[in-house]
């Protein structure tokens, strides 16, 4: 007798192949059928009228420490993500010696958006190895999950506190590389490092990989090349500009020297700034020249961005913008407030080139929760329609609206980007082999972004509202191909033999529901929240952990660890 089949749905198998209708046999925690199946079963699903597909894989998580008291991995989760790989950005809580958790924690809490309270309260901390960490997961999640080696958390257990401002000794680079060697036999899946400029740590310092240099950061790439089943994820500096020739080059010898392939986070677009795109691609067919392979990342959708004055977010990115910000709240209030300082920041803000250069559209900005009793009736409303009314510039009106709030209100920036032309664009670079799907950051920036839900968001806009991809073209673009790029064995696919991560939607009303705020995490803390529409059955290694919409509680998922459960992809 089988455990489940799923009966008369619509398979999208993962392929790119047509749809078909089928029933799906799971048996064991795989798919043992696909076709017709007239074998008795404990349970059936009726999937008359809708999808049944492979579980979506999210190639760029931060879960890292969510998991711990979230093992759903939510929101996620109700999405129909079934695989989570996180370690990125070079930041992982592991290795660690006892001395430097406060220091890792509060290094999360600032470049990764993971309230304090919540790191505090909500992990035991009781690790010290990568082998001890990823045994502390093992068993009690709900998704797949699979984890990166964090170059600044390596970089701290053998430098300490010297990692930060400095180059590692050759006898130090030995030791990391000793080290990474052990979290790589443990599981690891690769490794992952930033030199970005934007990353700093709780002392507003830069993280500890942004030290490294050259010959450090290839002798740990040549550590990966010898496991089995390991990637490498980079975020270089110029991620959001024009990349460097040294840069492109430094990433085409790590992927050379790893002789594996290397994804970097997130690739930057705008209808207006396409030859920044083509350029950042170049890294790729350098790469490719020279025996390597690199992939960009790209989220498919935009939006769900919050923003405030009062804490870090993407305002403190903008250029120079840190020196007024990153002052104590009095007096960054009276900054504020300064005509001339206004004047500054605008033009800061309008010389942006990065991904967040949308933002100083001002008019385009959407005010959020207010507090101030004069800003009572502005939630919801456009900056410009309150700048026109009042016969003030749309940076004034922002700047009143958020000094009268104690800087407190929250904002959320609208992309004026969102159009035909923007939008065929993206989708070309969906379907370009030099780029993959993802980056929602989900399980960071908390209080900022809620990027989880990037696989119904793709599947509501992309395929049924403006037809720029087909259901199955879509499907893989979430399921095969990143399966495929990181080598998880069995997964991505609806087929016979493989894991049984499956999940059951309805196309005509797939959707994510709005963002909202929720007060839930460990300490009291918030934060922002979609949940899905028309996702009815989401299924890991054969269990179900949603149902109807709603998690079951159920944690089947599988602790991926390298070579077990990873096979190599040369590049």
């Amino acid at each position: 007798m089988l455990d489940l089949i799923i009966k008369s749905g619509t398979v999208v198998d993962g392929t790119g192949s047509p749809g078909f209708v089928a029933d799906v046999g799971i048996s064991g925690g795989r798919i043992t059928s696909v076709g017709a199946v007239d074998e008795a079963a404990a349970r059936v699903i009726d999937a008359d009228g809708l999808v049944v597909a492979p579980g979506f894989i999210d190639a760029h998580t931060h879960y890292d420490a969510q998991l711990f008291w979230d093992p759903l991995a939510s929101p996620s989760n109700e999405h129909g993500v079934t695989t989570v790989l996180g370690g990125n950005c070079g930041f992982t809580l592991a290795p660690l010696k006892a001395d430097d958790a406060d220091y890792i924690r509060r290094m999360m809490a600032k470049v990764e958006g993971m309230p304090l309270p919540a790191l505090e309260q909500g992990l035991p901390w009781s690790w010290s190895s990568f082998a001890q960490y990823l045994d502390a997961l093992d068993g009690r999640i709900g998704v797949n999950a699979g984890f990166l080696v964090g170059h600044s958390a390596l970089r701290r257990f053998v430098m300490g506190a010297e990692g930060t401002g400095n180059a590692a000794s050759s006898e130090q680079v030995a030791e990391m590389v000793r080290v990474l060697h052990g979290a790589l036999e443990a599981g690891g899946l690769g490794f992952s490092s930033s030199q970005s400029t934007t990353h700093s740590d709780g002392n507003n310092d830069p993280v500890p990989s942004y030290f490294a240099d050259r010959d450090e950061m290839l002798a740990l790439c040549g550590a990966v090349s010898e496991h089995p089943g390991t990637w490498l994820e980079f975020i270089i500096t110029g991620c959001n500009a024009f990349f460097s020739d040294e840069e492109i080059d430094l990433m085409t010898q790590m992927s050379v020297r790893a002789q594996r392939p290397l994804n970097w986070n997130v690739l930057s677009h705008a209808s207006t700034m396409m030859d920044r795109t083509r350029h950042q691609l170049r890294a790729s067919d350098a790469a490719a020249e020279a025996g390597g392979r690199i992939v960009a990342l790209s989220m498919p959708t935009i939006g769900g961005l919050k923003m405030s004055f009062a804490s870090y977010c993407a305002l403190y990115l903008l250029p120079n913008w840190g020196d007024v910000l990153y002052l104590d709240h009095d007096e960054k209030k009276a900054k504020l407030a300064d005509p001339a300082v206004r004047q500054w920041l605008d033009e800061q803000a309008r010389s942006s080139e990065g991904p967040f250069q949308f933002i100083s559209t001002w008019a385009n900005m959407e005010i959020g929760d207010t507090f101030a009793p004069e800003n009572a009736g502005l939630t919801g409303r456009k900056v410009g329609d309150i700048a026109a009314e009042r016969g003030v510039d749309p940076f004034d009106a922002l700047l009143d609206i958020v000094v009268a709030d104690d800087l407190r209100t929250a904002l959320w920036p609208q992309s004026s980007d969102d159009i035909d032309l923007a939008w065929q664009q993206r989708a070309e670079l969906w379907r370009d082999q030099r780029v993959l799907v993802g980056g929602s950051d989900a399980g960071a920036h908390l209080d900022r972004m809620c990027g989880a839900r990037f696989p119904t968001e793709m599947l509501a806009i992309a395929v049924r509202d403006r037809g720029l991809l087909s259901m199955e073209e879509c499907v893989r673009l979430l399921t095969d191909e990143p399966a495929r790029l990181f080598g998880l064995k069995d997964r991505g696919r609806v087929a016979e033999g493989y894991c049984a991560d499956v999940v059951v939607f309805n196309p005509d009303t797939v959707a994510s529901e709005p963002i909202v705020e929720r007060t839930d995490l460990p300490g009291g803390c918030e934060r922002l929240y979609a949940g899905a529409v028309g996702v009815e059955h989401v299924l890991v290694n054969g269990t179900e952990i949603i149902t109807a919409g709603d998690p079951t509680g159920a944690t089947p998922g599988t602790l991926l660890r390298s070579g077990r459960d990873t096979e190599t992809v040369l590049p």
